[in-house]
């Protein structure tokens, strides 16, 4: 289950950042990100506070707008290692029997989905899925992520200073989202959903304008997967 990597994308250019009197944490450390390389660890509870799953994963972004996030739920993650490996290329994402976990690549065109337990792939294009979803906090520029969010300082608290961020859209896949930084690293994220779960996200890690192979974005349908949806050429 990708909360934070579950669609959208924003496309454009990127663009200056705000003045500094109104910058937050979070526009001090997308300013000069051009990529980003990190592993995560990842907790979901319900509206009761139980924890409902975990598992780790892989997430490569590349501004603007490109993606690749690779969750795996906790019993394949440590068999496989998700938080340590580096996220897989096109030729390495086939299907194999048992396989578990969810595939997200945003390649510039097409949003594709990989679910790999049910062995189906959903495409649409990105222009499509441009909805307030939580990787755009990521993968957009800071102009484009104040025309679609409120964004403020949060206070400090857990040895971090938030930055607390509001969907404008009632569209959006998420209430309210939370990211928690440690000087100029992004330690945490912490997203509510609409259906009154929380998420949260620990990035370990990361490294900020890292290389990014062409491979490492682009996805092609492993043989024998039912696929939903007509990619753009």
């Amino acid at each position: 289950m990708i909360v934070v990597l579950a669609a959208g994308a924003a496309a454009g250019a990127a663009t200056a950042a705000l003045p500094d009197a109104n910058a937050t944490a979070l526009d001090r450390y997308l300013d000069g990100l051009k990529s980003l390389r990190t592993a995560f660890t990842q907790t979901v509870t319900n509206a009761r506070g139980m924890q409902t799953e975990a598992g780790a994963g892989t997430l490569v972004v590349l501004r603007p707008g490109k993606f690749r996030g690779d969750y795996q739920p906790r019993a394949a993650a440590a068999a496989t290692g998700a938080a340590d490996a580096p996220p897989a290329t096109d030729q390495a994402a086939s299907s194999a029997p048992g396989e578990r976990g969810q595939l997200l690549v945003a390649d510039g065109k097409n949003l594709w989905f990989y679910d790999r337990e049910l062995a189906q792939v959903s495409v649409k294009p990105v222009a499509a899925a441009l909805s307030a979803t939580p990787v755009m906090l990521l993968s957009g520029s800071a102009a484009q992520l104040h025309d679609t969010f409120d964004i403020g300082a949060a206070g400090s608290h857990d040895g971090l200073d938030w930055v607390s961020v509001k969907p404008r859209s009632a569209e959006a896949d998420f209430s309210h989202a939370e990211l928690g930084f440690a000087g100029d690293r992004l330690a945490r994220m912490v997203v509510n959903d609409r259906l009154g779960q929380t998420v949260q996200l620990d990035f370990q890690r990361s490294e900020r304008n890292a290389r990014v192979e062409p491979s490492e974005l682009q996805f092609k349908p492993p043989s024998g997967v039912d696929v939903i949806g007509t990619p753009q050429s």
